[in-house]
């Protein structure tokens, strides 16, 4: 247990920023199977429009530092690649 006023105000802190990590993490989870869900559907469209939701969902949690700009760039590239290999 936090015996200092500064740990305790951390571990608040920690607590906070915990669940705030967590929603952006099941946000950016969520957007990635929409995407996924339109690709599957097989309307090349949709799936473009969802894929345009998706990056600025993707380069925001990159921005804040919840994930590395690699792994987001990753994550982009692949969901790109899917909608291209789709029959036009």
């Amino acid at each position: 247990m936090a015996n200092t006023a500064q740990a305790r105000k951390r571990a608040r802190q920690d607590l906070t920023r915990r669940a705030r990590n967590f929603a952006y993490r099941t946000e950016f989870r969520t957007a990635i199977k929409k995407v996924l869900k339109a690709i599957a559907g097989g309307d090349k469209s949709v799936a473009q429009a969802e894929f345009i939701n998706t990056q600025s969902t993707i380069d925001k949690i990159a921005r804040k530092g919840i994930f590395h700009k690699n792994k987001a760039a990753r994550h982009k590239s692949r969901l790109s690649a899917k909608i291209k290999a789709m029959t036009a």
